[in-house]
């Protein structure tokens, strides 16, 4: 009984830590789901994962009927889901956000089963490649991969005064080097103005009130909205 007590504090406390690094990974980028959920998950998926196996040894014997040992963790993987699916939102533009909190959520729920089962060597390791993938990673890609990496997107709103003069602000933006997609044009004010409606890639390192003054300066640009994504 003792050694089954020592080994569940050592499984838990193992849990709990590799927990903390995925929970802080989330705190620091200020998301929604942070260090005391993934914690939180991480325990108590250790807890049912190690329930679940000890469960089955235990019942396994007045009953004279074998029984899953991974029940329960199987059912942990599921209802995470559900919990993962809370954090996934669909902003007014049309941005999708939150997935990868969503995956990091459902990653510390299987680190947790891990640790639950004793394998907690392998949730080390695990652990380890899930922060050098969402930090490490995406650095070295951009460093090594194509210059689209290392744009970031703006949606921005031009009022236009001259319709005729929309074709040359675009590629007024393109030599600024700014590249427009998802163009949308309409009028406003009873067809004196019109207004234009784009996504614009810049590169990153780029600041937004950069790309806003350089909007500015462009002729016939009336005011300009702009928001990053």
């Amino acid at each position: 009984m003792f050694v089954q007590i020592s080994d569940f504090i050592f499984n838990l406390g193992i849990a709990t830590i590799l927990s903390i690094v995925i929970g802080l990974e989330r705190e620091i980028k200020k998301k929604p789901i942070g260090l005391k959920t993934c914690v939180v998950i991480g325990i108590t998926s250790c807890l049912l994962t190690d329930v679940s196996i000890d469960a089955a040894d235990h019942f396994a014997i007045p009953y004279e009927k074998p029984m899953d040992p991974l029940r329960l963790a199987a059912q942990i993987v599921s209802g995470i889901g559900f919990l993962g699916a809370g954090v996934i939102l669909r902003r007014n533009n049309d941005i999708i956000s939150g997935l990868t909190t969503a995956a990091i959520v459902w990653g510390a729920g299987a680190i947790g089963i891990a640790c639950g089962a004793g394998f907690w060597m392998e949730a080390i390791i695990a652990t380890c490649l899930m922060i050098i993938s969402v930090e490490i990673f995406p650095i070295i890609f951009k460093w090594i991969g194509p210059k689209s990496l290392t744009e970031k997107q703006l949606k921005v709103r031009i009022i236009v005064d001259n319709e005729e003069k929309m074709t040359d602000i675009l590629k007024q933006m393109k030599h600024k080097g700014m590249k427009a997609h998802k163009v949308r044009i309409k009028d406003v004010k009873e067809g004196t103005f019109q207004q234009m409606d784009l996504m614009v890639l810049v590169n990153e390192k780029l600041y937004s009130t950069d790309v806003y003054y350089q909007l500015k300066q462009i002729q016939h640009v009336v005011s300009v909205e702009m928001e990053a994504l």
